[in-house]
């Protein structure tokens, strides 16, 4: 993958995550910030979950409340190179953890 590939996809999972949260329909209150390739999801706790482009390794990292964790795209989707999980499924697992309500992809 080159950088301009990278770019690409990473900008369709970031504007994907946007999507999903402007029709969500739960009580929780989930502010997201793009600033510069990194998106942080502020929930009402005071928590937060920051998604991050690394462009020199070609992943995109997340850091939640539980830890932190390094994707990279394979077979058409972002996959955790320690797990194997795809990042959608944590990221909903994640916002559900840190928002108290229910959130899938």
């Amino acid at each position: 993958m080159n950088d301009s590939e990278f770019h690409q996809l990473a900008d369709q999972m970031m504007a994907s995550i946007e999507q999903h949260l402007d029709n969500y329909d739960g009580d929780a209150d989930i502010d997201c910030e793009t600033n510069g390739g990194v998106m942080t999801l502020s929930f009402e706790d005071g928590s937060k979950i920051i998604i991050n482009r690394q462009e020199p390794f070609h992943q995109i990292w997340l850091a939640t409340k539980h830890g932190g964790y390094h994707y990279d795209y394979k077979d058409n989707e972002w996959v955790c190179d320690r797990s194997g999980q795809r990042f959608t499924e944590m990221l909903a697992q994640a916002i559900s953890a840190q928002s108290g309500e229910p959130f899938t992809f």
